[in-house]
């Protein structure tokens, strides 16, 4: 394990996919890795991606990392994609659609496997395998997930929110909170028809901060550089690097909940009092709210 935490250190590819392999399966070599890694990190930045299905986000981050990559940025990009219902593993595979890229910008595909939000419960520690080895800009594409996708703004830097204007949830999603969580705001594929009065609606509801939405083509390639331009702004800007402290919170509490989580199961499993409550709300005896609650209350003290 000592090799591979050194492997990654250096900045060695295969290392570093191998880790992530481990990671993202949660083998118990897990812990030894990111104990091995934690102190070397440096706390790069993140950029996270969200917008439904169709949006064109995979082209868009492509751009956008080539952009930065041109700028001196050590770029890596995660695209969470949706799992597979046989493997559990990453079901799109966006390392396809962004082929054309350098091959100095690391991608790798993690599968959500069911995780809320269209996020990767491991995406925090692979963005800390990448941040060891020496990747000082990770861009995360979150899964078009609707309504669920807010949940990647708890874990990145800055949030990127992609509308495309043919696609009939756009207005949906609008509705569903993501003009809430956002820092910059996308209509894409702005060659379409639909883009400018998308791009009218979505400024309205932004209101103060319209400087912050912005018309882009992907496939065209115009409008990345000013959205580049901004990016860079807001990485700058000390209000976004402070983010870490809340994005650490999260993390921790999601992490302790389900360690909670694990132990009450298997403490329940085993409890001899939870078979004989199964057969007294089965005699009518208690109802299971009662039960429930009882009990709960018994394994948390």
């Amino acid at each position: 394990m000592s090799e591979l935490v050194s492997g990654i250190l250096k900045g060695d590819k295969r290392s570093i996919s191998r880790a992530i392999s481990i990671i993202d399966n949660n083998d118990a070599e897990s812990l030894k890795i990111i104990h091995g890694i934690f102190k070397k990190t440096k706390n790069a930045s993140t950029i996270g991606f969200t917008g439904s299905a169709g949006a064109g986000k995979s082209t868009l981050i492509g751009r956008i990392a080539t952009g930065f990559h041109s700028l001196g940025y050590k770029v890596a990009v995660i695209a969470v994609d949706p799992s597979s219902p046989i493997t559990g593993g990453a079901l799109l595979g966006d390392r396809v659609r962004m082929m054309s890229i350098s091959d100095e910008i690391y991608v790798r595909s993690l599968a959500s496997r069911g995780a809320e939000g269209g996020i990767s419960r491991s995406l925090r520690n692979v963005v800390r395998i990448l941040d060891a080895a020496g990747y000082n800009l990770i861009l995360i594409e979150s899964v078009g997930a609707g309504q669920l996708e807010i949940e990647i703004s708890k874990a990145v830097n800055i949030t990127v929110v992609i509308f495309n204007p043919q696609t009939g949830d756009s207005i949906q999603a609008i509705k569903a909170g993501l003009t809430e969580i956002g820092d910059i705001y996308v209509v894409n594929k702005s060659d379409l028809e639909g883009a400018a009065i998308l791009f009218n609606i979505i400024s309205d509801l932004i209101g103060d901060d319209k400087k912050l939405v912005f018309k882009c083509s992907a496939k065209m390639n115009k409008g990345i550089r000013e959205l580049t331009k901004a990016l860079l702004d807001l990485l700058d800007d000390e209000k976004y690097r402070a983010r870490e402290k809340s994005i650490l919170e999260n993390e921790l509490r999601d992490m302790i909940l389900n360690v909670i989580k694990e132990k009450s199961i298997e403490k329940i499993m085993k409890s001899q009092e939870y078979g004989k409550l199964v057969n007294k709300i089965l005699k009518k005896e208690v109802d299971p709210y009662s039960a429930a609650l009882n009990f709960a209350n018994k394994i948390i003290v």
